[in-house]
């Protein structure tokens, strides 16, 4: 239990902080100027293209020879992990508001309002609710890859059941109950996202 807190701040974090750089990659992402689309684009690219361990292994390896200091393994684990799921939130933040109709922003700017505003109070509005579903998806998974920060020796579920295994002598017993504990922590995350989507779907009759 005490690993599932761990797992749950884990994943918490990285979503919140990857919401917030994945935001500012789709910004750079629709941006003008050339150099700030590539730099993001290279980003994306490399975040998505790569396995997220090999990640893990470049931000604890590659922070203290890049800054000269170590950081704690959990924020370790929590940078990878905001990393990797920033460039997804990025592309899903970028296709809600590609999925906003253009006439919408049009007629935003015809009544005077800045592109900011429009953004802000338009499109942006619509937006998440499109991406919502999407948005709770990549936090169920990023509960699930949070298991991969074991190798740091985060006391995630993971390690928790390595422990279990190494002080008792028993082989399958302790992952079964930790694959036991992601799921049901997955399904009741998943009911709450069929919620979530039904209240959203009633609102939008009325």
């Amino acid at each position: 239990m005490n690993g599932l807190w761990i797992t749950l701040y884990l994943a918490a974090i990285s979503i919140f902080f990857g919401t917030l750089l994945g935001v500012i990659l789709s910004f750079m992402r629709r941006s003008k100027i050339k150099v700030i689309n590539l730099l993001a684009q290279a980003f994306i690219g490399f975040i998505r293209g790569t396995p997220l361990l090999a990640q893990i292994y470049i931000v604890y390896v590659g922070f203290p020879t890049l800054f000269h200091f170590n950081i704690p393994d959990f924020l370790t684990g929590a940078l990878a992990l905001t990393l990797y799921s920033s460039a997804y939130i990025s592309e899903i933040i970028r296709s809600g508001v590609d999925s906003v109709p253009f006439g919408q922003a049009e007629a935003a700017r015809s009544l005077g309002m800045s592109s900011w505003k429009t953004m802000r109070d338009i499109i942006l509005p619509q937006a998440v609710k499109n991406i919502l579903p999407a948005l709770v998806n990549q936090f169920i998974g990023n509960i699930k890859d949070s298991s991969l920060v074991s190798v740091l020796g985060v006391a995630d579920m993971m390690y928790e059941a390595q422990v279990v295994r190494g002080s008792t002598a028993m082989g399958l017993q302790p992952i079964l109950v930790v694959s036991l504990m992601y799921l049901v922590v997955t399904v009741v995350l998943s009911r709450i996202l069929l919620i979530l989507e039904r209240r959203m779907k009633l609102s939008d009759q009325r």
